[in-house]
């Protein structure tokens, strides 16, 4: 299955990182390069809980997770299996603008905090506040509208854009 920015909202997070595309269906198990990687034969709604149960002893190495969309398009390979065991690949089709802002404050709540940027009317919330010296945040655009939280830095970086 081919997934973009217009349909990411069909993955179920974290989803894992694949070495290839080279993967196939047959009687109930997943394999990539003739290895197990999901068995559907077992009991379970996630990939995690059928791994477990699986009686196959050698299985896929799934070393590396992505917990974000930003850390989808973050990633050098195109190839993914998310958490209900769905292979996909994820293909950029979009060119947005990545601006920089001084960070204003951040919120610390009970679960996540709030990060406030001068020049940005909503707040963004993330899982942990940034380090101290970062104090710029770079934000991705779309529809000229702030969108999504790209990275932190310690200095204004130049204002560029990337494919998503």
């Amino acid at each position: 299955m081919i997934i973009s920015y217009k349909n990411i909202n069909k993955v179920t997070f974290p989803c894992f990182l694949l070495p290839n595309s080279n993967w196939c269906m047959a009687d109930g198990l997943l394999l990539l390069d003739n290895e197990v990687l999901d068995d559907k034969n077992m009991k379970g709604e996630t990939l995690g809980v059928r791994r477990l149960q699986s009686p196959f002893k050698k299985l896929v190495p799934l070393n590396k997770s992505v917990n974000t969309h930003i850390g989808i398009i973050k990633q050098n390979t195109p190839y993914f299996i998310d958490s209900k065991g769905m292979p996909f690949i994820y293909e950029k089709t979009l060119m947005c603008p990545l601006k920089y802002y001084k960070i204003k404050e951040v919120e610390r709540k009970v679960v996540a905090s709030v990060l406030k940027l001068y020049g940005v009317k909503q707040g963004f919330v993330v899982p942990r506040p940034p380090e101290p010296n970062n104090t710029w945040a770079g934000v991705l655009h779309f529809g000229g509208l702030p969108w999504l939280l790209y990275e932190y830095s310690e200095d204004k970086k130049k204002d560029t854009r990337r494919k998503v």
